[in-house]
């Protein structure tokens, strides 16, 4: 399938008065034209400074580091100018962030804030079009009473509504890429399912690629065609939806699952969580970053970096468990044959 977006080897780093933080170290994936990839694991891990780097939103102290590329629909897009960045943002590639009370400007109504992205990318058209096309795709998103609602301030909507506004103010241009950054944060849950179907729909209206972002794993578990792991700046395990909820392979990834509430569970009062806080980004671990929160860890482990494993094509992970030689006895997740 066609590749829309390659990312290879980026590197995002913060210069702090306290050092280096290696926020993003060395990762490399790829979105598929008109498919969902998911970007998912605990606060800290870099999530979002790896969005942010795709669209060019890396400030100072934050650097992306030479060695990095970032590559759209063949362009190489980190030697950017300031003035290509601002062509390519809002209408090759758009982002919805995770808090639209803060995102959207208190002092605009959401008809201009709506139209100000269309003007600023399709000059050639008149006052009349832009405020037509800025409608229709609030009627797209579902307000009610959008007319209305072009008239309104972000303060006078609720949470989903502003959410709603969110997305059209990304989407009116079409882009061939959204980046979501946690867009169901603070919504409750009837909500959420009414703003992933809302990007569903119009992914297939559109048909745009998704990269959503986010640490619940049970937001991307029927929207996702591919859910990258990240961990402490680094991918651990990617694959299809169905290889990391049926066939998960590393033991972050099985924690990840395993703190997932489930409404089957006998005992209602407590909730699974994974012991430990992600490592000192400034000073990262010599081997792998998870081992001294991993159950399962082996000396190696301490000493050295795990390869990358591929099971399939679509399914890789980094973890010794992999390795023939580890004692795999009481893991249980994984498969002892792939």
């Amino acid at each position: 399938m066609e590749k829309l977006l390659e990312v290879e080897n980026l590197s995002v780093s913060y210069f702090t008065y306290a050092g280096e933080v290696q926020s993003v170290r060395g990762i490399s994936f790829d979105v598929k034209k008109g498919k969902t990839t998911a970007l998912v694991g605990e606060s800290g891990c870099g999530k979002s400074v790896t969005a942010k780097s795709l669209i060019g939103l890396i400030e100072k102290p934050g650097k992306v580091k030479p060695e990095s590329k970032i590559i759209y629909q063949g362009k190489e897009l980190t030697g950017y100018t300031e003035k290509e960045w601002n062509t390519f943002r809002g209408k090759e590639c758009s982002m919805v962030f995770q808090d639209a009370l803060v995102s959207l400007n208190p002092t605009m109504k959401v008809g201009k804030q709506i139209a100000e992205n269309l003007k600023n990318h399709e000059s050639s058209l008149s006052k009349e079009e832009i405020y037509q096309k800025s409608l229709e795709m609030l009627k797209q998103t579902g307000v009610p009473d959008p007319e209305g609602c072009m008239n309104k301030y972000p303060h006078e909507l609720s949470g989903g509504m502003r959410q709603r506004v969110m997305i059209a103010c990304a989407m009116v241009t079409h882009p061939q890429l959204l980046i979501a950054d946690e867009p169901t944060t603070a919504l409750d849950v009837t909500i959420q399912a009414q703003i992933i179907a809302l990007m569903e729909e119009l992914q297939e209206k559109l048909g745009m690629s998704i990269i959503i972002i986010t640490h619940d794993l049970g937001v991307v578990a029927d929207m996702a065609d591919e859910i990258i792991v990240m961990y402490a700046g680094e991918i651990v395990e990617r694959g299809t939806a169905r290889d990391i909820f049926y066939h998960q392979q590393h033991p972050y990834t099985w924690a990840l699952l395993q703190s997932v509430p489930r409404i089957d569970d006998e005992d209602k009062t407590i909730l699974n969580t994974i012991e430990g806080n992600i490592p000192d980004m400034i000073y990262p671990p010599k081997g792998c970053s998870f081992c001294t929160r991993c159950p399962y860890a082996m000396k190696i482990c301490e000493e050295e970096k795990p390869k990358v494993t591929h099971i399939t094509d679509e399914h890789s992970v980094a973890c010794w468990l992999m390795d023939p030689r580890a004692d795999r006895s009481g893991v249980p997740f994984g498969r002892t044959d792939a």
